[in-house]
This record gives structure tokens, sequence and C-alpha cells, in this order.
């Protein structure tokens, strides 16, 4: 008996998302088995998580269970389960709609190339719609914990923009997913292609996990009570086993059940403490970055467990938010079930267990840069985040320090050079890590202000990531050795000589140059650190640079006026010719120009564009006019 029946169409998201699902991974299908089995144990999770509290929601039951079975006539592969099911409300949520960040983000990025789409539908996580991959109907029964049978829940859809939902008598709590498989799809109405499926991505899964040897009903119900269970999987939570005792491929399809990816984690640590402050963790490092990595709001952290029960999915209390990215398991036996989302930030034992985790992690990351390759990979999806960690970790900022990655002047390839590799190319003598500050690194490998450096055969970090100025203003040294901006204040690496005796003589056009251009620089004095190029802006030690200054502005923050100083290099033919001119306006032009090129030169605009482009046509009709 069925009521309240009602038609609805999906989400937007999810039929576009449905329609490249089933085009786009249709090579890759069996995974809609791991994921479907992962939501049965999350489900199975929450209830005895819940029941802790309450019981009643056991309803006269044992442990929890997962139960597979297939009806080779019919064509159908159900999935059920006994966990905390769902009530009509969120059926129609969970099943009908992506409560996601980053959605359109991820929905943009998609081209159409079936191969590239499902690494990165792969990325996104595909869940409950895997389903559709094999089935071109799909039926679901639940019914939340402890409500009554008549408040089952029927919920079917073609997945092809329409769901039905209607309210139904169900004796048994719980979900059950109903496959009707295509006709390209039947191999998993086969007993013998199911179990195979199961154990080489599933024997992880704590529950059991079981193969009805009878046929049972539709909607995951007992029909035969003499039904015969295999189980096919080990039942024991991975974390828990030694780890002598698992495989690298076990490991990693922990990993994907974990984390609903289908690509591999770069790396991964397991490890077990005891004595007074005993837990067990495996941390895992991710090849690809989430859509919604920088969305403050997006779900973050660690898989916690009390005495291995399943107490919450994003623990963010383990975790600094540098390290947002790590997926993994944390099981506390120790720590009190009681304990409150908001209390257990303040908990003893969770500061002692941060604190240690956040090392293993950073040690974790430190082998793996052991590997070029990997390394690499890791540090283009999550080095801007792991920036961020200079300033937020200060305990730690030494050994965050040392996995940081740039480009540079002797390796222009992004994250190719750590602070070990550049101390251990610097010259005798050099006590100084020099580093420039540019929008793009095309900008920075053709500044000037590297020209002296370039002389002195001396390498330059490139730092053009949104963050690195902010980091560099906590990292100001690293192994004894000061960082220094190669476009702030005075070099004491200058060719000094040279510019002090060009102050010395007084020189007329720095007079002249500092009168015309006074209102927008803060003075104009010869330089040694240009060999090729005829001026400079140089920011003082304490003026913001353009990043931050982006950064304030973007926030809505005040940002104070800032003067640069120009530098001049006195033997360039522009400086001489110059100094020849003695028509006032002339010479302001040709300063202006100067200010402008210098100021284009560090990725900036002129104040103003048209006036620049103006003096800029009149040079060259002048130019045009002489030749």
């Amino acid at each position: 008996m069925s009521h309240d029946r009602e038609t609805r169409g999906f989400q937007a998201e999810v039929s576009r998302l449905l329609h490249l699902m089933v085009h786009s991974l249709y090579s890759n299908r069996e995974i809609f088995l791991r994921e479907l089995i992962s939501n049965a144990s999350d489900a199975c999770d929450k209830l005895r998580f819940q029941a802790l509290d309450d019981d009643s929601l056991m309803e006269g039951e044992g442990e929890p269970w997962i139960r597979l079975s297939v009806d080779p006539d019919a064509g159908t592969l159900t999935i059920a389960d006994n966990g905390i099911g769902m009530n009509r409300e969120e059926v129609v949520e969970n099943l009908g709609t992506i409560a996601r960040s980053g959605t359109e983000k991820f929905l943009a990025s998609l081209t159409g190339d079936r191969q590239k789409d499902a690494q990165l539908i792969g990325q996104f996580g595909v869940g409950f719609y895997s389903a559709f991959i094999v089935a071109d109907r799909v039926e679901v029964f639940s019914r939340r914990a402890g409500e009554a049978a008549d408040q089952g829940v029927h919920w079917e859809s073609d997945g092809k923009g329409e769901f039905t939902v209607e309210t139904v008598e169900r004796e048994q709590r719980g979900t059950a997913v109903v496959l009707h498989l295509r006709d390209d799809a039947k191999e998993f109405a086969d007993e013998h292609k199911v179990r195979a499926v199961v154990r080489q991505y599933s024997d992880h899964v704590a529950f059991p996990i079981r193969m009805a040897k009878s046929a049972e009903g539709a909607d995951g119900e007992d029909q035969d009570k003499e039904t015969e269970w295999e189980t096919l999987n080990s039942a024991t939570a991975l974390w828990q086993r030694s780890r002598q005792d698992i495989s690298d491929e076990e490991y990693q399809n922990f990993y994907r059940h974990l984390s609903h990816d289908f690509q591999d984690a770069l790396t991964w640590s397991h490890n077990q403490v005891e004595g007074n402050l005993e837990y067990t963790s495996l941390l895992y490092v991710p090849a690809r970055a989430p859509f919604d990595l920088y969305h403050r709001e997006a779900n973050r952290g660690l898989k916690l467990y009390v005495q291995r029960v399943f107490i919450m999915d994003e623990a963010e209390q383990f975790l600094p938010l540098y390290l947002r990215f790590i997926k993994g398991v944390i099981d506390a036996p120790n720590l009190p079930l009681n304990v409150s989302r908001e209390l257990l930030q303040d908990h003893g034992p969770v500061r002692k267990i941060r604190a240690a985790l956040t090392k293993r992690v950073l040690q974790m990351l430190k082998k793996l840069g052991n590997d070029d390759d990997k390394y690499a990979t890791f540090w283009s999806q999550f080095g801007e985040v792991l920036k961020e960690g200079i300033g937020e970790d200060p305990d730690n900022r030494e050994a965050i320090a040392a996995l940081l990655r740039f480009p540079s002047t002797e390796n222009a390839a992004p994250g190719a050079v750590s602070l070990d590799q550049y101390l251990e190319r610097a010259g005798e003598g050099q006590d100084k890590i020099y580093y420039l500050l540019a929008d793009n690194l095309e900008a920075a490998r053709h500044s000037p202000h590297l020209e002296v450096f370039r002389k002195k055969g001396i390498e330059v970090l490139l730092l053009t990531g949104r963050v690195d100025e902010w980091m560099v203003n906590y990292l100001e040294e690293y192994q004894g050795k000061k960082l220094v901006n190669a476009a702030r204040g005075q070099l004491d690496m200058d060719d000094r000589e040279e510019a002090d005796k060009a102050e010395q003589q007084d020189n007329p056009l720095i007079g002249r140059l500092t009168e015309t251009l006074g209102e927008r620089v803060a003075e104009v004095r010869p330089t040694g650190r240009l060999v090729e190029s005829p001026a400079c802006l140089v920011l003082g030690e304490d003026e913001l640079g353009p990043q931050m200054r982006m950064m304030l502005e973007a926030a809505g923050q005040p940002v104070p006026e800032s003067k640069p100083a120009l530098e001049v290099n006195l033997s360039h033919p522009l400086l001489e010719r110059l100094q020849g001119i003695q028509d006032d306006q002339d010479f302001a032009e040709m300063a202006e120009s100067l200010l402008d090129q210098a100021l284009l030169a560090e990725g900036q605009l002129p104040k103003d564009p048209a006036a620049t482009a103006r003096r800029l046509n009149r040079l060259l009709q002048e130019h045009a006019e002489r030749t």
C-alpha cells in the first residue's frame, strides 16, 4: 500500500552530471558497486553512533549489515543495509540535489573529452548517482530507524530528468537500492561477478557484506527466512590491522572508499601509538585537489572513531587548516564519547593528537619529496594551501619551509627549487636567500631587478603565487639565512662603487628628474641593480607590495598610499640622451615615459594609460620623421 505519490524534477546540476557520468565512466563502471557499498557502510556507521544515545534505534536487531542479491531472470542487483535509513524529506534532498560547494566550477571545467571528464567526475565524487552507469532504472526503498513501518519511502527514476517518490509500508529499517540493469550490464546480475568486484574494491569495509545464496525481495526485506548469506569481505576495520598484513592495493582501495576518489593516493601513513595517549591513524595525501579546496564552508577533516565506533565524518580538530587536503581515519579509544563537537577542540588529548598528526603529515610530505614526479604532482595541487602554514603554524614553520618549492632563475619550471637546493647552489659567502615577487612567471623572468644578479651569478627565487607576498612576511629566514626581496630597499650587493661615484658628482640629471617626477615617486636615485635597463622601481623596506595591496583591496580594507623609488642607470644611452634635452616640455615627456616603462616592467599599469599612449605615439612619430 502506498500514498502521497509525486513526481519531481532533478536539480539541473544532477541532470547534467547523470548524463556526463553515463557517457564518461562507461569504461570504469565497476566503481558503482564500490560507491553504493560505501554509502551503505556510512549509513551503518551513523546508526551505530546514534544508537549510543538511543538504543531503541536498533529495533531489536544485532550488528548492522550490508546485503547483496542478484536476480538474473529479472536483471536486477540489490544493495541493502540495515543502517540509519532515510525519511521522505531526506530521500528527496539526498537523491534529487547536489548540496556541495564548488559544483558550478566543477561543471564548468568539463570538456566533453570522455577520458578527461572521467578523471574530473571521479575527483568530484559521484556516490549514489553512479548507479545509473549500469542501470536504466533505479528504485530506492528506505525507512529511517525509529520511525513507524508505515513511514517507509519508495523512490524511483530512470535518470533522465525526473523521479517519483511515495510513502510505503516498510518493516525493515535502512535502505535498499534496486538496480534494473541495462542490457549491456547484465553481467552484474551474476553472483560470481559481484563477488569478484566486492573482494577487489570493498574487502576493507568494516561491516559484513553478504551475498544471498537464494532469491531475496526487491526491496531488500527477507522474503525467505531460510535464506543463506555468504560473507564476502573480512569485515575488519583496515586501520586496526597490522601494516605488514595490508597490501598496497588494499590501502588504495580503502582510500577510494574513504574519499570517493577514482585516482590512487600519492602516499599514506599508517601508525599506531600506545601508552597514555593511545590512537591509530591512517592518513592519505590525494593526487588531485577537490573543487571546493578554497571554499571555507566545504567539508574537511578526518573520520573519527572512538573504540571503533564512528563518531564524526569531518573532524576538523585533528589537523590545522593548511593541511585540509589530507584524507584519513583516526581511532582514539580513550576519548570520552560525551565530548561534543564544540568541546572537542579544547580537550587536552585532542590537542596532543593534533600536534602529533601535524608532524606526521609534514614528515610524510618530506619523504614524498624524495620522489620528484610525485612531489611535483602534490605541489601543483596543494602547494598554495601548504604555504598558508608558514603564517598559521609558527611551531612548524621551518619544517613547512623545507617543503616549499619555487621556480628560480636557474630553473623556471613551476615548483622546481626547494630552499635547501637554493642554499646548496649558493656561492661562498652568500648569506642571503634572494627572491622576486611578480604577478606571473614571464614578468618575473624578464624583470630588470634580476640584471645585477645575473651579472654576479646569483640565483633568485621567482615568487608568483597569490599568497607569496603574505607568506614571506612570516618567513624572514631559513637555516639562519635571511630572505631578501630583490626589488625592495637598498641591496647590499649593489655595484655601489659606480653608484657612489655618481652620487658624489651630484649629477644634475638626478635633481632634474626628482623635480619633474616628484609627485609620483618617493625619490630618484642612481642604481647599481641595472645592467641593460634604463630604470626600475624599488619598494621601500616597509611598503606594501602589489600582491598584498590587491589582497587588501579585494577584502575591502583600506590600503595606505605608496610611492616607490625610481632608480636610474646613468650609464644607459637613454639616460645619457636625457641629459642633453634642454626643452623642459620634451624633458618632462621623456621622464614620464621613463617612469611608465618602469611601471610596465613591474607588471603595473601607468596611472594614466591614455596619456602614456599619447606620449608613445608622439615619440614614434618623431622617430619616423627623422628616418
